[in-house]
């Protein structure tokens, strides 16, 4: 039987579930156990991921950890806080004048001062405490992890690379060293693509052989009618709606003069 153990910069497929040491599950690459805690997100992606051991994919402490382990590899992890999300700093709950927020905040509000995020705490007259620590700061995280592969194909490790960073499934052609990236349409008015491609090209040269990247453009006819198809019934059904919320204000306006009819008419008779 053949051991394969995980190294540095391998590419590996791997599910998890992550918890704290009270037994609360905070994230999970299993959708049933998303839905089943109250964690589900439509917009994330579930099922098993891939990652580059190593490149900061996930939280340093389980990065480190991967290394070693065999492939098939299924079991617990756990991770320190310097090595998650950091020890808890009280130097950064600070109090801040209300007069800093677009809005009057509010205890348990998230939000943004310049470059950095923290949560309400308090309000108290004009000003409020905000912590500035990561929420999951001082925590111990407990991984339940299952390596599930090393992915060994090209193609897999090029498309695995830009979902990572650019967060579009892309199709991939190899021919050699040279591989041709096809991004879905619209990719190339999508910002997140546009920025992300150039941190998924300088991993592909970094972990592979790769020698020359192509990011190609297909248009086909049939797909082109789909999407011009699919375009007007969009349209069609913005349109439906917001001609149902006209018929509403129409409505509303009609009962609003008919009311004032009313009154001016009981006026009258007075």
């Amino acid at each position: 039987m053949i051991v394969t153990e995980v190294k540095q910069g391998d590419f590996i497929k791997i599910s998890y579930t992550a918890k704290l040491e009270d037994g609360t599950i905070i994230d999970t690459t299993d959708e049933k156990i998303a839905k089943e805690y109250g964690l589900y997100n439509e917009n994330a992606r579930y099922g098993d991921i891939v990652i580059v051991v190593g490149e900061g994919n996930v939280v340093r402490g389980l990065d480190e950890e991967l290394v070693g382990k065999e492939v098939g590899f299924k079991g617990k992890i756990v991770v320190p806080p310097e090595k998650a999300f950091g020890r808890y700093d009280p130097k950064k709950r600070e109090i801040v004048s209300i007069r800093k927020f677009p809005e009057r905040p509010r205890p348990g509000q998230k939000v943004r001062l310049g470059n950095r995020v923290g949560i309400v705490e308090r309000v108290i007259g004009r000003r409020a405490i905000v912590d500035f620590n990561h929420p999951l700061a001082g925590k111990t995280l407990i991984f339940e992890v299952e390596i599930k592969e090393k992915v060994e194909d090209l193609a897999e490790k090029i498309k695995a690379l830009f979902v990572m960073y650019t967060g579009l499934d892309v199709e991939v052609e190899v021919e050699d060293k040279t591989v041709r990236v096809i991004p879905p349409r619209g990719a190339s008015l999508n910002q997140v693509f546009i920025i992300g491609k150039y941190d998924a090209i300088s991993r592909a040269f970094k972990y592979t052989d790769v020698e020359k990247i192509e990011i190609v453009e297909r248009f086909s006819r049939e797909e082109e009618k789909k999407f011009i198809e699919a375009a007007k019934e969009e349209a069609a059904e913005k349109e439906d709606e917001e001609g149902e919320g006209l018929q509403e204000v129409k409505s509303e306006e009609s009962s609003e003069k008919s009311e004032e009819a009313r009154k001016a008419e009981e006026k009258s008779e007075d």
